[in-house]
Formats: C-alpha cells, structure tokens, sequence
C-alpha cells in the first residue's frame, strides 16, 4: 500500500511529507472493508496502530513525497482502460438494443429522443479514446508523466462513465431494476448497466473529484489565475 505521511511537522504543507510503500501484513496494520453502494467491496479503512516502517520502503526523497504522489495520480488519472471500456459498454449496449427491439427489453424502437442520447456517447467514447491514445503517445514517445492532460482525460471520461450508464437505465427501463447477481438470467446484460450506474457515482470523488480536476486544469493548462 502506499502511504504519504508528514515527517516534517515544521515544513510547509506540500513539503514535508514522505511516500511510503507499507507491507499490509505489518504488526498493528487493521483493514476495514467498505461495502459501496452497489454492494460491492473496493476500498477500505485502514488503521494504523503503533506500525513500524523501514527506512529502505522510502520512495524517492525524504519530505518531497507529494511530488511524488502527484505524479502517481497522473498515472492514475490517464484513464486510459476506462476509456476503452467506455466504448466497448457503448458498443454492447447498442448491440443489446438490436438484438432485443422486439421483446420489450429496450426502449431505444420507442424514442427518437433516447436513440439521440445514444449516438451522443458513441461520439463523446471516440472522443475519450482520442485523449487516451494521445495520452500514451506522450508517455511512450517524450517520456513525460501526463500533467493537466491526465485531469483533463479523468474529467471528461468519469463524468461520460456516469452518462453511458444514466443512458443505459433509460433505454431497459423497468429491466434495468433487476439485480444481475441474484437474477442472473432474467436481467439484461446479466445485471451490469445497473450494478455500473451505482458504481459509477464514485468516479468523479476517486482519484481527485471533478472539482479538483476542473482547478487542475484552469491554473496549469489554461494558467488562470488561483481563484
């Protein structure tokens, strides 16, 4: 696990601080599971008690671990396999809607208004592809960690994630409610617009919520001034 914890009490507040890698069997380490609220389990509390980390699982320099740190959320922010995926879900969600016109699982025959929302995130997943792939043509081609690039690629496709999804719910309608885990036959796509739609939420908090996303690119792509 990593671990940014202040090592320097006197420093200002982006310095002082050390990245740490902590061995998640160390003595006095306790993890908490959270349940979200689509029922599944990805993040945790986790509670530190009197645990002990060795000087060698220091990561760069002592007191400038939120250098550090910023560049391992740029990484993170890249978003380069949710875009992918966000396309793929486009795609399947449009191959559900042909295969099931007729049977009363897909709203799509019945709404022009809805076919258009549809064709929207066709569009607006190729554009999220497009700021993946250029993202990865900086990192393979000038060896540059992705800076306002990588906020730009997390706001736009975690807040595209939440739209495909909303989109998908409103094309199965009444279908969308069944819970592919516990009717695994009977609901659409095996239950996974639905399960998405609520995971979804926590897309734009994790990893820097879209507010931060939005400061990030006004002061350092567009250098507007601090508000």
């Amino acid at each position: 696990m990593i671990l940014l914890a202040r090592t320097d009490p006197d420093a200002p507040k982006h310095r002082g601080i050390t990245y740490f890698i902590v061995d998640m069997k160390s003595p006095g380490l306790t993890v908490r599971p959270l349940i979200n609220a689509a029922g599944t389990h990805e993040f945790n509390e986790v509670f530190f008690e009197d645990v002990r980390i060795p000087r060698e699982n220091i990561i760069g320099e002592e007191n400038r671990g939120w250098y550090l740190a910023q560049t391992t959320l740029s990484f993170e922010r890249s978003n380069i396999g949710s875009a992918i995926g966000a396309r793929q879900t486009v795609e399947d969600i449009v191959k559900f809607a042909r295969e099931h016109a007729g049977d009363g699982q897909s709203t799509l025959g019945h709404s022009s208004a809805l076919r258009s929302e549809l064709v929207e995130r066709f569009v607006e997943a190729g554009v999220a592809t497009m700021m993946s792939y250029k993202i990865v043509s900086m990192q393979a081609k000038e060896g540059v960690p992705p800076g306002h690039e990588a906020s730009v690629a997390k706001l736009f496709t975690t807040e595209l994630n939440q739209r495909i999804y909303r989109t998908g719910m409103h094309m199965l309608g009444l279908w969308g409610q069944l819970d592919g885990r516990n009717e695994a036959v009977a609901a659409p796509m095996r239950g996974r617009v639905k399960y998405m739609y609520l995971r979804s939420i926590a897309n734009t908090i994790e990893g820097g919520t879209s507010e931060i996303q939005r400061n990030i690119i006004a002061t350092r792509g567009l250098e507007l001034p601090r508000a």
